[in-house]
């Protein structure tokens, strides 16, 4: 039974997809109801959520309108001079008085605008209040008492006046009123909002679709606002005990309160300006109705899922199989001396464009074949080169010590010094076969190149080297550097007619782990002609193994001013790519009269090659 149910896609497929089919369905059956209650709960939130931020950003443009105002008040010309004053002026109290009253009048929110001065006793009100249950808030720090607090700008709790209309809860800003002059305090300046303009629309908003509370709740606990008049002002942990402790001051979010029966979401959202929070509540039984709702749904929706799903199986296993079907017998037909057959598809889903990929694969495999012949065989030219410039200077090597004995012996100092630099260039060349060899060597080998060459051009040029010395006995590709001085010296120095200067600079990337080599001259420099063709000529096969138009073709010779036999900026230019990747590569900057630069990156090794 399982050999044969493992011997056929089809028949996998058909188990995997009924399979599929079935858990699904019936853990949608089992969970529905826990479902529905997340999706109805978290939209509720959402939603309640909404409905606190649309209330903060209305009570917060009443809370900054209030401050606006009691700063424009406060830095008002003719209240500072009437304040400054030691008696009461009734004109000029009249006329503030008017002007308050004006801006009262103009906004419904405001229930009252106060100027308590604190030379003499004449408050301005725009409101007749009688009987202020919350006297010691206003009449404490403004009769002359101490609260600690005459110099802090505050907000009120909720409290009850009486005027012609009856019983008015309200919240005040209260800031002391100073001289722009001296600082000194001249009086103080009392703005009151009223509760039931600010609670007024909170209602129509239907938060919980009318089941839920919204309350404005203050620094020290105290419910400032309500829907439940009858809650204004007690202190939220005596009506609501650990419900402050769930909530995170500061930012908004919910949360969970109650048991049972009671059991409510809370939704908390701070306003920004005085800290307050407002808190909404919403019962659970809400959610119930809304549930069931959704369960039908859910039944409904796994039964038509059933039916469509049974009717898919069978033609979607019969097409992805087919395809299949074929694309395996292409590859079991692959012979590695020969390309891949050519998948044909004549859909473009899925299975299609794992044809297409098929076929990318093999043109890709054959282009790789190629690519790897053709850098094999440019490495192992380039290597045979480099293995020819070896062998010459170690028969050279030999004779030019012979002939530094006989300098010597013959008391011909130049000749000897120069044969011994030429000596040491050529050891340090051969480098015993290696590749590789330490930054400090292949300095040491330029030294000894230009010594012989200071020799044979004497006064000519100055060369400054500046290395890092945490580089030092870091290894890179040898005889790299020497081909680049000496085309800064023929080429850039010597063709200017005057004594120049080369610089050698080897720094270290630290981003990138990588050494950056740059060989600078001030020497003639040249043409945009010639740097461009130069460039093409250093321009590598591209990646298809295709020759760049601009670049010669095979068998070719670039000519190009910075050209010096084997050892040319091309050679080094195809050493760096072999070795080291396109990123190595050689940039080349130059500009006539001006001088020329060369630079190049290479990875810093971690370890000897």
């Amino acid at each position: 039974m399982v050999r044969w149910l493992t011997s056929s896609l089809q028949r996998k497929l058909s188990i995997v997809v009924t399979a599929s089919m079935i858990v699904p369905l019936l853990a949608l059956g089992v969970f529905a109801f826990l479902f529905s209650s997340r999706i109805t709960e978290e939209k509720t939130k959402l939603s309640g959520m909404d409905t606190l931020k649309q209330v903060e950003a209305n009570l917060r443009y009443m809370l900054q309108d209030a401050e606006n105002l009691s700063i424009f008040l406060i830095g008002e010309r003719d209240i500072q001079q009437y304040l400054s004053r030691n008696e009461d002026h009734e004109l000029d109290r009249i006329d503030i008085l008017g002007r308050m009253t004006n801006l009262a009048a103009s906004k419904k929110y405001i229930a009252n605008i106060a100027i308590y001065p604190g030379r003499f006793d004449a408050a301005l009100s725009t409101a007749a209040w009688y009987e202020p249950d919350g006297a010691d808030l206003f009449y404490g720090p403004f009769s002359g008492q101490s609260t600690g607090r005459e110099t802090d700008k505050r907000w009120t709790g909720v409290y009850s006046v009486r005027n012609y209309a009856g019983i008015q809860n309200v919240i005040t800003l209260i800031r002391p009123i100073r001289s722009i002059h001296d600082y000194r305090t001249l009086g103080w300046l009392a703005i009151s909002l009223d509760e039931k303009v600010i609670s007024k629309g909170w209602p129509a908003l239907g938060l919980g679709k009318g089941e839920g509370r919204l309350e404005l709740i203050g620094t020290a606990g105290e419910i400032l606002s309500s829907m439940n008049k009858s809650r204004l002002g007690l202190h939220m942990s005596d009506i609501e005990p650990g419900l402050l402790t769930r909530i995170q001051k500061g930012s908004g979010g919910t949360t969970t309160y109650g048991e049972g029966e009671q059991r409510r979401t809370v939704l908390y959202y701070p306003e920004k300006l005085t800290g307050w929070m407002l808190v909404g509540t919403v019962p659970y039984e809400q959610y119930r109705s809304e549930n069931s709702y959704i369960l039908i749904l859910t039944v409904i929706a796994v039964a038509l899922s059933a039916l469509i799903s049974g009717g898919l199986v069978w033609f979607t296993v019969r097409r992805i199989t087919r395809p299949l079907l074929l694309l395996t017998r292409h590859l079991s037909r692959i012979d590695p001396k020969r390309p891949l057959p050519l998948f044909r598809s004549e859909s473009d889903d899925e299975i299609g464009k794992l044809g297409e990929s098929y076929n990318l694969l093999g043109a890709h495999i054959d282009m790789l074949k190629e690519e790897i012949i053709r850098g094999e065989a440019r490495k192992k030219e380039a290597d045979l080169r480099v293995l020819q410039a070896q062998i010459n200077p170690h028969f050279l090597y030999n004779t030019l010590s012979s002939i530094h004995w006989i300098a010597l012996m013959s008391k011909e100092n130049r000749i000897a010094d120069m044969v011994e630099g030429l000596s040491d260039f050529l050891r340090i060349s051969l480098n015993q076969g290696q590749d590789y060899c330490p930054v400090a060597q292949e300095i040491a080998h330029i030294r000894h190149y230009v010594r012989v060459q200071s020799i044979r051009f004497p006064d000519q040029f100055v060369l400054h080297y500046i290395v890092d010395p945490a580089l030092e006995q870091q290894m890179m590709l040898k005889l790299l550097l020497q081909p680049l001085v000496e085309n800064a010296m023929i080429h850039g120095i010597q063709k200017a007619g005057n004594q120049g200067t080369i610089t050698i600079m080897i720094q270290k990337d630290h981003v990138y782990k990588r050494m950056n080599v740059l060989v600078l001259d001030d020497g003639a420099g040249m043409t945009a002609d010639k740097l461009k063709q130069l460039q093409a000529g250093l321009i590598p096969e591209d990646e298809s193994g295709l020759i760049s138009s601009d670049r010669p073709l095979h068998g070719e010779r670039l000519e190009h001013p910075l050209s010096v036999g084997g050892y040319g900026l091309r050679n080094v230019n195809e050493r760096l790519l072999l070795h080291y990747g396109r990123d190595a590569l050689l940039e080349v900057h130059s500009r006539e009269g001006e001088g020329t630069r060369i630079s190049f990156s290479i990875p810093i090794l971690e370890e000897s090659p």
